[in-house]
């Protein structure tokens, strides 16, 4: 399949996930576990929805691999890896919040998101009604529409950031944070890395910045920002589980980069 093709396949299955994930919202959420903590949750229906993903992946791919959130990872054959976030934004889900997203992203080459190569990725928002897409040099679209980055006007760059599970982490992040604002017109928590990702390829947000994101979190996301001629970023550092995501235009970027890390 070619990446277009790729995209396409992913368009219809991240439809298909979305829309079980909004029925199950409208039956009632249950609780399955926490993960890292007690804030980090899974519920039955994002291990329900990756269900689905992977059959459905297994019988139109079965030679590809698969990285999902809820299940796991699996070897292929063809080269291909379909990295899934069933529910990008589990706790907004469960909280009866709106702001929830299906990610799934199809990379070629390593299953090390350092070396692999982004071919296709779709951010599903099921209760907004709105489909992100990109496929590796063809641009990023929503519902149809192409997609291209902003620009920070003259009252500065409207940002999106996000936080981490464990309270230990909190405060650095807060004191970056302050490092970011003389910058910013205004910053948004949205709670969903992959829809913030979206909406910096959208041009709704000048940049995002957050540490300790996992593949699925900003496969599909990343591709959308570089193919609406954006920049994301994963600077190296000491602090390897927690590392640095940046996203926009490339200046926002380079700002962003130098006052998180670059602490006076």
């Amino acid at each position: 399949m070619s990446a277009v093709e790729l995209r396409d396949l992913a368009v219809d299955i991240a439809r298909e996930a979305g829309e079980l994930a909004r029925r199950r919202r409208d039956e009632g959420v249950s609780i399955a576990a926490s993960k890292s903590s007690l804030a980090d949750i899974v519920t039955e229906a994002d291990r329900e929805v990756e269900a689905l993903i992977r059959a459905r992946l297994s019988a139109e791919r079965p030679d590809d691999g698969f990285l999902g959130e809820e299940s796991g990872g699996g070897e292929g054959a063809s080269g291909i890896t379909w990295v899934v976030d069933p529910i990008d934004g589990t706790v907004n889900y469960a909280s009866g919040i709106p702001l929830y997203a299906v990610s799934i992203a199809a990379v070629e080459g390593s299953r090390d998101p350092d070396r692999w190569t982004a071919l296709a990725g779709v951010v599903q928002s099921p209760v907004v009604g709105e489909t992100f897409t990109a496929a590796r040099g063809e641009g990023a679209q929503v519902n149809g529409a192409r997609l291209r980055i902003a620009e920070p006007g003259p009252a500065g760059a409207l940002l999106a950031t996000g936080f981490g599970y464990d309270p230990s982490t909190h405060a650095g992040d807060l004191a970056a944070i302050g490092r970011v604002m003389p910058i910013a017109r205004d910053l948004r928590r949205g709670g969903s890395a992959a829809t913030d990702l979206a909406y910096v390829a959208a041009g709704r947000l000048d940049g995002y910045f957050e540490r300790g994101l996992a593949p699925w979190d900003y496969a599909a996301g990343a591709l959308l920002v570089q193919e609406a001629g954006g920049v994301f970023l994963r600077p190296e550092g000491p602090e390897v589980a927690r590392r640095l995501n940046l996203a926009g235009g490339a200046g926002v970027v380079e700002e962003l980069r130098r006052r998180v890390l670059e602490v006076a």
